[in-house]
């Protein structure tokens, strides 16, 4: 059956002081645990697609690898920027990852009416849930860019600077996009409580249901937290490191653990709203039906939150990082427009299914539109002749070195001949490597 709105929250609110203590200390933790699962997963999934060994050293198989790198970091020396604003240079990492923690306290790590005994108080396993939860989790993703802007401000350096008006520009395309794909699980659910957007997803995963908001949401949740390929905020080979260059020691670990905290943050918010949340997956569901109750729906959360982190980890092992135009086009014009068509059939959909249309109904009303316009579109481009590049006026002559500087031809424009130093090899092999027909020197 499924629920009536706001059903599940009732269940939430009545915890004692110590249990509510607990749970955000436990959330803490288990955020902290998974970043350093994380990291070990990531440097070692990357070594074995690039066919190397990974960290082996510190511990068994390297498993203390990324704890290791923490007390390095811890080690270092701590510098300052002379030049920087020093009070903002300080609190811009903490900015960063404070909202990265907070974020987590609405995710549902089972069900909210099946509560659990913990030192013998019966208490539902999240911390806390409210009708505007996820609106909340958009809040708290917002706040966290500031500490990035903030950082490159403080520096006083250029790179830094950079970063950060990328970073605020990466910001407001992404978070659009991210939003509207937040919009038709709303519609589609009815509410915005996550207890109960999970609670939704009985029969079937949103994932299935809402396929166009799920891919958006992927790739949205990339450009987000400044993952490769779009870590433009960041990249070394144009920025040096980006925001975080004038950064050092426990300030440039902060900055790292809030980047790897919101992966886990966005992970666990896209297994609760497209893929069943806490459920168990499709074949275990179906033959135990113990699966879904007590402590064992903590598992399939982790489960899926470390699936979605090697996802993460497999764009960086494959794709090169986008030129700062593609990922803004992507953004702009690619992810918002189809998620604003994609919201207004999902709410067309709905308002018929609430008008009691039929399904064969709703496909007649809602697919003709969509499919006539398609098919303009594409007859549109079909007929369209592409104009043929115009190609400047030159004069042939070209200065690799026009104003002191070296720069590449125009269109038109011929390289000169490069010289080259006559070949001292035998005329006997130069033949045989270049062929009878080629002169010599070639």
């Amino acid at each position: 059956m499924t629920p009536q709105p706001y059903e599940m929250l009732h269940f939430f609110g009545h915890d004692p002081w110590w249990m509510v203590l607990l749970k955000a200390v436990f959330c803490f933790a288990f955020l902290l645990v998974t970043v350093l699962v994380t990291i070990i997963e990531e440097r070692k999934v990357l070594a074995w697609m690039q066919l190397r060994i990974g960290p082996n050293r510190n511990g068994p198989w390297g498993l203390l690898q990324s704890l290791a790198d923490g007390v390095k970091l811890a080690l270092k020396e701590d510098l300052v920027v002379k030049g920087s604003d020093k009070v903002v240079y300080v609190l811009a990492p903490i900015v960063a990852a404070i909202p990265a923690f907070m974020a987590f306290a609405v995710i549902p790590f089972g069900p909210a009416g099946d509560e659990v005994s913990i030192f013998g108080t019966r208490t539902p396993l999240q911390l806390t849930d409210f009708p505007v939860a996820l609106l909340y989790v958009l809040a708290t993703a917002s706040v966290g860019i500031y500490g990035i802007v903030l950082a490159g401000w403080s520096s006083g350096s250029t790179y830094p600077l950079l970063g950060g008006l990328r970073s605020t520009a990466q910001m407001i395309s992404y978070e659009i996009a991210m939003g509207l794909s937040f919009a038709a699980v709303f519609i589609h659910s009815g509410s915005m409580s996550t207890s109960e957007i999970v609670a939704h997803q009985q029969s079937t995963w949103f994932a299935a249901l809402l396929p166009v908001s799920f891919i958006v949401y992927i790739i949205a949740m990339v450009g987000e937290t400044n993952r490769a390929p779009f870590d433009l905020p960041e990249a070394e080979g144009e920025l040096v490191g980006g925001f975080n260059t004038e950064y050092s020691s426990l300030k440039f670990a902060m900055f790292m653990l809030a980047e790897y905290v919101n992966m886990v943050t966005v992970s666990a918010v896209a297994s609760t709203l497209f893929l069943g949340g806490w459920r168990a997956p499709w074949p275990v569901s179906t033959f135990w039906e113990g699966a879904n109750h007590g402590w064992w729906p903590m598992l399939w959360l982790t489960l899926k939150i470390h699936l979605l982190l090697i996802f993460f980890i497999w764009l960086r092992a494959t794709l090169p990082r986008f030129r700062y135009d593609q990922f803004m086009k992507l953004g702009w014009k690619v992810l918002i427009p189809v998620s604003l068509v994609w919201l207004v059939l999902i709410a067309s959909v709905r308002a018929l299914r609430n008008e009691g249309y039929g399904f064969g109904e709703v496909v007649l009303y809602v697919g003709a539109p969509v499919g006539v316009v398609l098919l303009l579109a594409l007859l549109r481009d079909f007929l369209r002749k592409q104009p043929e590049p115009e190609v400047p006026e030159t004069d042939g002559e070209f200065d690799p070195m026009a104003g002191g500087y070296p720069v590449p031809p125009m269109p038109g424009q011929v390289l000169p001949p490069v010289p080259r130093r006559p070949s001292r090899a035998p005329k006997q092999l130069q033949d045989a490597l270049n062929g009878a027909d080629h002169p010599e020197g070639s």
